[in-house]
């Protein structure tokens, strides 16, 4: 599935997850699992119908007491030791690692130590987090996005009264496509620049797809101008789900073979959807390997930068390739061994079968003391699912 966020009001934490809700992820369980996977306490969620506008809309707000005052290492630890999904915590901390990033720069100290001040608390991390945790349960797997609409006036927080956009806002909209408003608010936040600039793979017009939904995320504010709210437009792609990619490969004959891994974990880091390493015989009977890299257009160029500086290589060659992936989502499974993530992963057929995460089953199986193979069959039981065993995720 891809999303389109047409930010034609701009974008802020609490307008993204309103459309999230929208498109059908359950505030009830996005709180609870907050709660249970990340362990942040204190702080109700609410959602409720407006309309801005006459469009009728969600506004998500977060109601939290006053928790301690977290810097960048405090949340990015937060993160990093919870027990929310793989992908999750990849995107959350990529999030925070963009902020803390422009944070660290505007105010010229240490990155670790970056306080966050009005992102820093409770609402924040519920915005970013639940983010990320409503794009895995949708099964969004690639999200584009329109111009950024930039508002005017300032804006007070607790450094003062600032330009809009704010400082960290925009730092974070280097190289992201924007443009000026008359609208005296500001209407790109940096949770939202935050948000948008690490899911968006890129910035224009809507993309081409299927339409299947839309969901409508309110502001904080009625503007006379305009509609404040967020559209995210989800929907497949128009040729049957078949994706356009490109397959960038070199052969290499004379490299230390301990570098491999280390070089497929840094592609697999700036965007390669898969790694494959086969056996070939070149030149003159030399045994060698040929490295090729799937990726999609947009990360062509690091990918390739980063094969022609980690390994010897001297030269990739790269051509267009489509591929179809079955439609997938997230969900979790109540076991005799605790809550266990898994994918439904949609048959041509039309049916579903689960594929439990091996990472929540490797989990279960170490803290009960069971084999990996048990865990793994309890889900398939109690979903009904079926599935040909453990795998990688």
């Amino acid at each position: 599935m891809m999303a389109y966020f047409d930010c034609f009001s701009g974008i802020s934490g609490d307008m993204t997850l309103g459309a999230l809700a929208e498109l059908g992820v359950p505030m009830d369980w996005l709180a609870q699992n907050l709660k249970d996977q990340l362990g942040l306490d204190d702080f109700r969620l609410t959602a409720r119908r407006v309309k801005r506008c006459g469009i009728s809309a969600t506004s998500v707000s977060v109601e939290a007491e006053n928790g301690p005052e977290r810097d960048y290492q405090a949340i990015s630890q937060m993160i990093a030791q919870s027990r929310l999904a793989a992908p999750v915590r990849q995107m959350s901390l990529a999030m925070f690692d963009r902020l803390a990033e422009a944070e660290a720069k505007i105010h010229e100290c240490e990155k670790a130590r970056v306080h966050f001040h009005e992102v820093g608390g409770v609402d924040a991390i519920v915005d970013m987090v639940g983010t990320a945790m409503g794009i895995d349960y949708l099964g969004i797997e690639k999200v584009f996005a329109s111009p950024l609409p930039l508002g005017s006036g300032t804006v007070t927080c607790s450094h003062g009264t600032l330009p809009v956009p704010a400082p960290a806002t925009a730092a974070l909209l280097k190289g992201v496509p924007v443009y000026g408003s008359q609208i005296p608010f500001e209407l790109v936040t940096p949770t939202g620049a935050a948000i948008i600039t690490t899911l968006a793979r890129d910035f224009g017009p809507v993309c081409d797809m299927v339409l299947e939904n839309t969901g409508y995320g309110a502001g904080s504010r009625d503007l006379e101008a305009r509609a404040n709210v967020l559209r995210i437009i989800t929907g497949s792609r128009p040729d049957g789900g078949a994706e356009a990619m490109v397959m960038v490969e070199t052969c290499i004959d004379d490299m230390n073979p301990e570098i491999y891994t280390y070089v497929s974990d840094r592609l697999f880091a700036d965007g390669a959807r898969d790694v494959y390493m086969i056996p070939v015989y070149m030149k003159k009977g030399r045994p060698g390997v040929l490295l090729q890299v799937l990726c999609d257009s947009e990360s062509q160029q690091v990918l390739t930068a980063r094969i022609l500086s980690e390994t010897s290589a001297i030269g990739v060659r790269y051509y267009p390739v489509r591929r179809r992936v079955l439609e997938r989502r997230a969900v979790v499974v109540s076991t005799p061994y605790g809550e266990i993530a898994a994918k439904q992963v949609k048959t041509p057929e039309g049916g579903w079968r689960m594929a439990p995460e091996y990472e929540s089953c490797r989990l279960a199986a170490e803290a009960c003391d069971v084999a990996l193979r048990t865990v793994y069959e309890s889900v398939l039981t109690v979903s009904g699912g079926h599935d040909a065993g453990p795998r990688s995720p």
